[in-house]
């Protein structure tokens, strides 16, 4: 969650933040306007934020570095699948309702990308489909979210159909979310 969310929800105000936390003033506001970022700070700035907000200071940083790893979450994702199997994957992943967290979190590519896995592996061993997720299946990303490499070979070569080709291929229930997705099983 971002940190203005954050002070938002406590009805804190940058102000009585600061004053709360005894953090500079100018501190938390370059923080909450990201002139600075989070992973930057002082182990004490992150200490006294997260004791203010009755927030883990892990939580604090786990913004900062979401989007960037992306592509490692699916990759973990995938290898999940391929060491615990399908049955447990489903199994685990049901009890650990780490779905909803990640929506209630408004994380919704990691949320979109794990219920993707949950649907597919659903089909693929002739499971009925998890009724708690409904809500979150009528959603969508607002834009088609490609793999890295897909994205980075069509910026070289404008002339290939790369990302045309790969949403072709791509598996029902990731594209669903608009996400698109071919391959989950041929991990190392």
């Amino acid at each position: 969650m971002k940190l203005i969310d954050l002070l938002r929800n406590k009805q804190l105000s940058v102000y009585q933040c600061a004053k709360e936390s005894q953090i500079p003033y100018t501190t938390l506001s370059d923080l909450v306007k990201g002139k600075t970022s989070l992973e930057n700070c002082t182990a004490v700035t992150l200490y006294k934020l997260s004791k203010t907000l009755h927030v883990a200071m892990e939580e604090l940083l786990e913004e900062c570095f979401r989007e960037e790893n992306f592509e490692i979450y699916k990759s973990n994702v995938c290898h999940l699948v391929k060491d615990k199997g399908d049955l447990d994957f489903i199994i685990d992943t049901l009890q650990e309702n780490r779905i909803r967290i990640y929506w209630e979190r408004k994380w919704y590519p990691e949320c979109f990308y794990l219920l993707a896995m949950l649907d597919y592996l659903s089909r693929e061993n002739d499971l009925p489909l998890c009724k708690d997720y409904e809500d979150i299946r009528s959603c969508t990303l607002p834009e088609p979210l490609y793999p890295k490499d897909v994205v980075l070979a069509a910026k070289l070569d404008a002339a290939l159909d790369v990302k045309e080709q790969c949403l072709k291929e791509a598996i029902p229930e990731f594209r669903r979310f608009n996400i698109i997705e071919s391959e989950i099983r041929n991990v190392c």
